[in-house]
């Protein structure tokens, strides 16, 4: 950082009590207030009246001997540059830098320290620093125009902002290679002694120093030249968020809410708001994963509808690149008592289906349309195996957005059947032992059993925590696709193992019932049904109706009449039994 040393004298400033003066023997004759600070000066012995003509234009109308009182409250930069004025005029030794300058040259110009006064005034001198060092340099010409903020209307019509940008503008455009300034840049892994060039983005962090208005300014000016690529402006746009923007690192503070007041909301705000303004209409000028931070800050802050709706289009169009990690944020509202917001991620993919249908109607014959869906797919099966360990999660949002997934974007149903198994056990171990049978098959109903790969099929099977209907699916499903076990180990026949065939003898009315209902059931499949899944209903009913055989056959024995099976043992056929017994020689089929 350059500066700029006016003076040669020792400051002999002090104050005493409210009261700024200098250590002199010459009489006060000259008394200034600034707000709470009153300074005794001199008129005349020292050159303050030569070099300041708004001070001359005041004393024009006294005598040399008389004592001259005025007040200077509207003089810009306050005590402080008024001060740096007169230690210039009583010759004390000052320093200018990008830090000052501007409250010194705008105070200096509102004293008339021209040129046209004195010559070598102190006017020309600032203007001759700011132009052969402070726009000469890069941070130098950042520094200042920050300064610029405290004084805005005299900076502009000073043109000390518009010459700034233009400086630093030039300095953005400036090929890589040609960069021979001192920068900063802090990025991981980053070290200038390991790295020889420039990177492309090195101006980003020091421009990210600036309020959001003047960093408008030059995003804005540097997008009309095309100079810089869309991903460049960007990463500028993700520095900034990141300098600026609360929430941006994934934590979820519980008192964040209640500890940011309403006017550090509202500034953030129009951060959030002027950041996705400049965003570039070109896909992939920012990562999906900024989208949705930006997203999920702005459900907290409150911003427009439309910014908000401008935030779920821009990541609809680039969520099949996301990532799970890049779903992954905590609920800011207050009536969800979920910790991840699903309804974020919810929103997004709505509007991701309705842009795919609208640009892809041929999508199941075009593989880009069609592997962009399946990405999504599984992204949101993968999505749901982590919310579903959500001890909060409600089973409706959890169907909702598995069943938001077309039929099409879902190769197969494992992932599916993985994230509702991990729910099920996780809701049994943490939250509450038994999930009530209508939840269970509410959750289980978006499986499509014949969907599942072998393995999976197999192991759902043998899974406890799956309801009864889904578990005879699998059964018949498993012995219809074939599950090719040895012939001494072959699985059951779905009636052998919901009428117990292989326990018990068989009486010949038995026999008969059962070769009437096999030869009905084929027909009745020959003539309406192709679809597995009502076969697989119809065998529950009939294990259903089955039970209450039972039942009946139970209450004529307590009252003493005698089965002619019953000579050959009790018979066993509840239905959580039977389960049991097909599980396990499904499982002794499959090792064998």
């Amino acid at each position: 950082m350059k500066f700029m040393k006016l003076g040669t004298k020792a400051d002999t400033f002090y104050t005493e009590q409210a009261t700024r003066t200098l250590i002199s023997e010459i009489v006060v004759d000259l008394v200034i207030q600034i707000n709470d600070i009153t300074y005794l000066l001199h008129k005349l012995q020292f050159p303050l009246l030569p070099k300041c003509g708004l001070l001359q234009r005041f004393c024009c109308d006294t005598s040399d001997s008389e004592s001259v009182s005025l007040e200077l409250h509207d003089i810009p930069g306050g005590e402080d540059a008024f001060e740096l004025c007169a230690k210039f005029c009583y010759g004390i030794a000052i320093n200018i830098s990008a830090h000052n300058f501007v409250s010194a040259l705008c105070a200096a110009k509102f004293l008339r320290m021209n040129d046209s006064i004195e010559k070598g005034n102190f006017v020309g001198k600032l203007e001759s620093f700011f132009n052969s060092c402070i726009l000469e340099g890069w941070k130098d010409s950042i520094a200042t125009l920050q300064t610029t903020a405290t004084l805005p209307e005299w900076s502009e019509n000073l043109g000390i902002v518009r010459k700034c940008i233009d400086s630093i503008i030039e300095k953005i455009l400036t090929p890589p290679p040609q960069v021979k300034w001192s920068y900063t840049y802090t990025r991981p892994g980053y070290t200038k002694k390991q790295h020889h060039s420039v990177p492309k983005d090195w101006w980003t962090e020091d421009v990210s120093d600036l309020d959001i208005d003047l960093f408008r300014c030059i995003i804005m000016a540097i997008r009309s030249t095309y100079v810089l690529p869309p991903q460049l402006i960007g990463e500028a746009l993700h520095v900034y968020a990141c300098r600026w923007l609360p929430g941006l690192t994934k934590i979820k503070s519980s008192g964040s809410s209640a500890s940011q007041t309403e006017e550090s909301k509202e500034k953030n705000r129009k951060i959030l708001e002027t950041i996705v303004s400049m965003i570039p209409a070109d896909r992939g000028s920012v990562s999906v994963g900024f989208l949705f931070r930006l997203l999920s800050i702005s459900i907290h802050l409150g911003v427009s509808s439309v910014t908000k709706t401008e935030l779920i289009r821009r990541a609809s169009l680039q969520f099949e690149e996301a990532t799970v990690s890049d779903l992954l944020y905590p609920s800011t509202s207050s009536s969800d008592q979920n910790y991840y917001d699903t309804e974020l991620v919810l929103a997004v993919l709505e509007t991701f289906l309705k842009l795919w249908k609208r640009m892809s109607p041929g999508a199941v014959d075009n593989s880009y349309f069609l592997r962009s869906i399946r990405n999504v797919g599984k992204l949101i099966d993968s999505y749901l195996q982590v919310v579903a360990r959500d001890d909060n999660m409600q089973v409706s949002k959890f169907v909702s957005l598995a069943e938001t997934v077309p039929s099409i974007a879902r190769e197969d149903h494992d992932d599916l059947y993985q994230s509702i198994s991990i729910y099920l056990k996780f809701y049994t171990e943490q939250v509450h032992p038994d999930l009530s049978k209508a939840d269970k098959k509410r959750l289980c109903g978006i499986l499509d059993c014949q969907r599942l790969s072998p393995e999976v099929r197999a192991h759902a099977v043998k899974n406890e925590l799956l309801p009864l209907r889904t578990v005879v699916q699998l059964l018949y499903f498993e012995q219809d696709k074939g599950s090719k076990a040895t012939t001494s180990h072959k699985l059951p026949k779905p009636h052998e193992i919901l009428l117990g065939a292989k326990h018990r003898p068989a009486t010949a009315t038995t026999k008969e019932e059962f070769n009437r209902e096999e030869i009905r059931e084929r027909d009745h499949h020959k003539t309406k049904r192709s679809d597995g899944k009502l076969l697989a209903l119809d065998l529950e009913k009939k294990m259903a109706i089955r039970g209450e055989d039972i039942e009946e056959t139970q209450s004529e024995k307590a009252r003493g009449v005698k089965d002619a099976s019953s000579s050959s043992g009790k018979v066993d056929l509840d239905p959580k039994k039977i389960i049991r017994r097909a599980r396990s020689k499904s499982e002794h089929g499959v090792k064998k």
